[in-house]
């Protein structure tokens, strides 16, 4: 049996109003406290979005 390691990213938009994406890949666990991390900044329209690796989130504008 595979195990299937699965990539999350982030897409927010900052307290500035700029549109931004993460820099790193998270597993899920990690994913969901980023985001609540973000929320609890101020950031809005956080969303948790899936990768392949070695790839990144782009930017929502």
């Amino acid at each position: 049996m595979a195990i299937t390691m699965q990539n999350f990213g982030l897409t927010w938009t900052d307290t500035d109003g700029v549109p931004r994406g993460s820099a790193v890949a998270y597993d899920e666990p990690s994913a969901q406290q980023q985001k609540a991390a973000l929320e609890t900044a101020g950031c809005t329209g956080v969303e948790i979005v899936t990768v392949k690796p070695g790839e990144l989130p782009e930017p929502r504008r």
